[in-house]
């Protein structure tokens, strides 16, 4: 596909992912809030009506009344809206999108030939394999161990541990960044699929129970709720590995698993909080700001363990590299992906003029974010990233 055309596809799907996304992140957000908020009413009307729980909100000049019924309302006068389309687009977009970016491009993308030597056919396989096989997983837990006593705590360390081998084994055969994504897309297929497999499905059930006048069976509130709970929790996670490919720094070093993990682990600790923090609202005590405190911690902590080392001190009066020195690298780097026949991003490297033409966005991506090379496919040094670092500070200057 033409570069250009493959651009506004990119930039189209993307555009479209976002928007779906933040739909179903808001509507999640919404209704854990909303959950968390209502008030077992003390009207006999509404009592007998099975009013469980309702809040009075002021929105927009406008009131409303929320209200939650345990098992099902005796009758619906109005249409009834099923929110489960926030869930599909934002599925249906971002596998759009990774396939678009990833999976057509998977020698580039996919693949880092000093992490494991896949051939593309195989890489591609392997991703896909991790978004099924982690739902297999995932789902088989929720169902042998969610109704245990203790379950949810149960289920919590087990998806956990699947969670953070999946991470291992995503760094250990994949690219960096495509891990870091994979492991997100993996995360955000089994949210979608709650949503397909289980909490649509047993909500049908209720309304079709309701509707023939029989009586409905709590079990599909009951797993609905537990799919739908897991979804909130496993929100800041995903996102934080979705935008992780854009910081080359998070996901280039040895041990990047672990600062994934430890990544997603401080926004399901944050998540926790507002979580909590909903229903300790409601009881009139103080928010948990232990999660939020642990959460933000561990983010402190990876800041300063991923800071990059001190620099060797160059002698004063030592000439900063020139425009030749960082041509030299550039060519071996760089060219292979940028000259006068391929143009990625239609940016050409092959003169010292376009060099010192485009040296803003090389000292960003090359010596500031690290994102280039991409998965550093022809193994620029971190000594070739400080040459070009300290020519650019110095001044950009020519030979």
């Amino acid at each position: 596909m033409d570069a250009y055309l493959l651009d506004w596809v990119n930039l189209l799907l993307r555009w479209l992912h976002v928007i779906t996304a933040i739909a179903w992140v808001g509507s999640s957000f919404y209704f854990v809030w909303l959950d968390n908020h209502l008030i077992r009413p003390k009207s006999p009307d509404l009592l007998e009506k099975g009013v469980d729980g309702a809040l009075w909100a002021v929105h927009g000049g406008g009131f409303y009344n929320p209200q939650k019924y345990m098992l099902a309302p005796k009758k619906i006068h109005t249409e009834l809206h099923w929110f489960y389309w926030e869930s599909y687009s934002t599925w249906l977009s971002g596998f759009a999108l990774f396939t678009v970016l990833y999976l057509f491009n998977a020698g580039t993308f996919l693949i880092d030939k000093s992490v494991y030597a896949w051939t593309p056919a195989g890489a591609v396989a392997a991703a896909l394999g991790f978004l099924v096989a982690f739902w297999l997983v995932y789902d088989g837990i929720c169902r042998t161990l969610g109704q245990r006593e203790h379950g949810d705590v149960i289920v919590g360390i087990a998806v956990t541990v699947a969670i953070v081998l999946a991470s291992w084994l995503a760094c250990r055969y994949f690219s960096g960044r495509a891990a870091f994504l994979l492991v997100g897309a993996m995360i955000a297929t089994a949210m979608s699929a709650n949503v397909f497999f289980w909490i649509i499905p047993g909500q049908r059930k209720v309304v079709a129970a309701m509707m023939a006048g029989e009586p409905v069976d709590p079990i599909h509130g009951q797993r609905g709720k537990q799919r739908s709970v897991h979804n909130t929790y496993f929100t800041l996670p995903v996102l934080i590995a979705m935008l992780s490919n854009h910081y080359g720094w998070l996901y280039q070093g040895r041990w990047n698993w672990v600062v994934l993990v430890l990544l997603m682990l401080a926004g399901a600790l944050i998540r926790h909080f507002f979580v909590a923090r909903h229903k300790a609202q409601v009881k009139g005590v103080q928010p948990p700001w232990g999660y939020a405190a642990g959460g933000s911690a561990i983010i402190v902590v990876l800041a300063v363990a991923l800071a990059p080392a001190p620099q060797a001190q160059v002698a004063a009066g030592t000439p900063a590299p020139t425009l030749a020195q960082v041509k030299a690298v550039v060519d071996q780097r760089c060219v292979l992906c940028h000259n006068a026949q391929v143009q990625q991003k239609n940016v050409a490297l092959h003169t010292e003029a376009l060099i010192a033409q485009h040296a803003q966005m090389v000292y960003q991506q090359v010596a500031v974010l690290k994102l280039m090379p991409l998965s550093n496919a022809t193994q620029m040094t971190d000594d070739e990233r400080a040459l070009i670092k300290r020519w650019f500070e110095a001044g950009a200057r020519s030979p």
